[in-house]
């Protein structure tokens, strides 16, 4: 037994390497989807963000090396065509990608369909599917449900630690959700406005008052008529409160609040200041609530 010892442990600590570098790697697109991700394969697989924190999603073009990225991942999880649109075809005979908007068992969100949107040059049709699912606690959950199938399908080993961390996931977002409902429950009849139409998952979430945006497509400048509309929204005080975004100039925020006594407030749909680690996503939603919290009250 004494002579064997030696052996085993050497074949012990080559097949501790071979699971070291041959850890299962997942690539999500954009970061609060990682933040989801990371939760659910923490201590089973490695998971990273495709786009640079700050991107847009809607006019993103892949690099050489976000094709690597892309084609070594083990499971690509994106939300779908209807923000990553840059992806459809990459991703079309990868049978490793999971598409969150194409999963019967999210309630997903659609715009009311056929409403005209204006801007400076051109009106169009806002309808389909809302893509910013993670803006939703109870579709993070549902998503997470169907992400978690997918890495067990894809890597069964870890099965039992993946069902561990959704179960975890699952119980700490369920927390968050009754401490925002608490939070956020005084504020539902305050009137405000955002900067784009992104954030629907969580009004409806928590009943908040969204009297209107200033544009469809944050990458879109917004209309003159919206414009107008929106300052004699604010000077029949009918808003406490407007929200810009970090991603874009607030110059045309302050100039529509500018001589009334809106406040002006910042949202993140991106997580852009949200560190990629454990617990991100929840803080990710505290985040979002304090931000109304703040410019509502």
């Amino acid at each position: 037994m004494r002579r064997l010892l030696p052996c085993f442990c050497s074949v012990a600590l080559l097949f501790s390497s071979y699971l070291s570098a041959g850890e299962f790697k997942v690539v999500t697109t954009v970061k609060p989807l990682n933040l989801i991700v990371q939760e659910l394969t923490a201590g089973a697989a490695n998971s990273e963000t495709l786009l640079p924190a700050g991107t847009s999603p809607h006019d993103y073009a892949l690099r050489p090396s976000d094709v690597k990225k892309l084609r070594d991942a083990d499971l690509v999880v994106w939300v779908g065509p209807e923000l990553e649109m840059f992806l459809s075809k990459v991703l079309e005979a990868k049978g490793n990608s999971l598409a969150l908007t194409e999963q019967h068992t999210i309630d997903l969100r659609h715009y009311e369909e056929g409403v005209e949107i204006d801007h400076d040059d051109h009106s169009h049709s806002h309808d389909g599917v809302d893509p910013h699912l993670w803006l939703g606690p109870k579709q993070a959950i549902q998503a997470a449900n169907v992400i978690s199938e997918a890495l067990i399908k894809f890597d069964p080993l870890h099965k039992n630690k993946y069902e561990d961390n959704l179960s975890m996931f699952v119980s700490e977002v369920e927390q968050a959700i009754d401490e925002l409902n608490i939070e956020l429950k005084p504020l539902a009849d305050r009137g405000y406005y955002v900067f784009h139409d992104g954030y629907g998952y969580f009004e409806e979430q928590f009943g908040l008052n969204n009297l209107g945006h200033f544009t469809v497509d944050p990458d879109r400048r917004p209309g003159a008529k919206t414009l107008v509309s929106i300052r004699r929204s604010l000077q029949d005080k009918q808003a406490q409160c407007v929200f810009s975004e970090p991603q874009f100039s607030p110059a045309v925020v302050k100039s529509v609040v500018s001589g009334t006594e809106v406040n002006i407030g910042t949202l993140d749909p991106m997580a852009t200041e949200i560190a990629e680690e454990k617990g991100g996503y929840v803080r990710f939603l505290q985040e979002l609530g304090q931000s109304f919290t703040k410019c509502l009250k």
